[in-house]
């Protein structure tokens, strides 16, 4: 591709992003799915204006990662502990249900390859922590109970699925299932998620010093966007996906998290809302570029849409994935009202569903077929559930 070429492309995709996700915020929908329609509209589906080439893979990759290290940013283990056993109680079910009911159904049923059906279950348990909290701010509830257990299980949600992530993603490089591999991937999890809070603190100390001395500004953006890439470079040197490593620098640097068992790595709360402030200038640029390229890799019109195939996959993943959300809150002990809210509010999917997806895609797990109707899974579940428990709390109150 010539340099200009380039340039023109960029300058489309982060324009019509823009004003897509614009749109969307308007109509109360999700601006990640304006950015995956604008991909829609210039890629091979409609307009055919932009192909994925490479080099915009590579800034996509850049984006998933700063996704990512913002997901652990924004992570909260204090409202785990908060939210207690309840959490758990919505948590681990609304996990394992999604992830079996879909693994079995498109293994045992629908005669899908293993490695498939595994990636499949993987993107049904996910939930997006950002728009649940979104709905729930707009809502002033996310103090109130329900809130709280909502937050608290989506925070164990984050760290389960970047583990089941972080297996299938060697299972796909391994062409299978390898559980001696398994054991060894995850052993290196652990090690990484315990050494790199201490790691990211290090040298955050080392950033804030030198910080304090420069009189050139950006040196906080510079220095944390090395960081987020030597650990995702680190991540991938243990056999885990790079935006592991995104998401291990975002939970370590978060000024919200401490480890367990009591033991606190204390940080400079003003400190580390400057990280956040000065990073989310980086991630609003790059993440767009991710979600577009989810539109741009789906060619819409090499779907045979008279096919029964793809609208009984999408119509029963879509059911499975609500109701393996709603099993998990349905065991609560608390007012049925709450239960319901609960439930619908761990639907959502958004852009986590969205990563387990394009890692099946990129991958080659996933054909063109399942990765459509996962698309289609993944927006219904983010875009029905505000919209419902909007008409819930007018309906019955909060």
């Amino acid at each position: 591709m010539e340099i200009h070429t380039f340039f023109l492309y960029l300058l489309v995709i982060l324009l019509t992003a823009r004003l897509f996700a614009e749109i969307a915020s308007h109509l109360n929908v999700p601006p990640v799915i304006g950015e995956i329609l604008a991909g829609v509209l210039l890629g091979p589906s409609l307009l055919g204006w932009i192909e994925p080439v490479e080099v915009i893979r590579l800034l996509a990759e850049i984006g998933i990662i700063l996704l990512l290290f913002e997901v652990g940013l924004e992570t909260n283990v204090r409202r785990l502990v908060r939210a207690g056993m309840k959490a758990i109680v919505v948590a681990v079910p609304g996990f394992v249900l999604p992830f079996l009911l879909g693994f079995g159904l498109s293994y045992a049923f629908l005669d899908l390859p293993l490695l498939a059906s595994l990636f499949i279950g993987g993107t049904l348990t996910a939930t997006s922590i950002g728009i649940t909290v979104r709905v729930l701010t707009d809502l002033n509830r996310q103090h109130a109970d329900e809130g709280q257990i909502v937050l608290g299980a989506a925070v164990i949600d984050d760290v389960l699925g970047v583990l089941l992530l972080a297996l299938l993603y060697e299972f796909s490089l391994g062409g299978g299932v390898n559980l001696v591999n398994s054991g060894k991937v995850l052993t290196f999890i652990v090690a990484f998620f315990f050494l790199a809070p201490f790691a990211a603190r290090g040298i955050s100390l080392i950033i804030k010093r030198f910080d304090t001395r420069s009189s050139l500004p950006g040196l906080i953006t510079t220095t944390i966007v090395s960081l987020v890439l030597f650990f995702a470079w680190l991540a991938h040197a243990v056999g885990a996906p790079e935006l592991l490593g995104g998401f291990a620098a975002g939970l370590a640097l978060s000024r919200r998290f401490f480890l367990p068992f009591g033991i606190a790595l204390r940080s400079d709360v003003v400190f580390a809302s400057r990280i956040e402030e000065q990073m989310e200038p980086v991630i609003r640029l790059f993440t767009p570029i991710f979600f577009v390229m989810v539109g741009l890799s789906l060619n819409l019109r090499e779907i045979d849409w008279t096919s029964e195939f793809i609208w009984l996959f999408s119509l029963t993943m879509f059911v499975l994935a609500v109701i393996g959300k709603l099993a998990g809150a349905m065991l609560l002990r608390v007012a049925w009202p709450v239960r319901t809210m609960v439930g619908v509010a761990m639907v959502p999917r958004g852009e986590v569903g969205l990563i387990f997806a394009e890692l099946g895609r990129t991958t080659g797990v996933f054909n063109n077929e399942i990765y459509a109707g996962l698309i289609i899974v993944i927006a219904l579940t983010t875009l029905i559930p505000p919209f419902v428990m909007k008409w819930f709390y007018r309906r019955f109150g909060g």
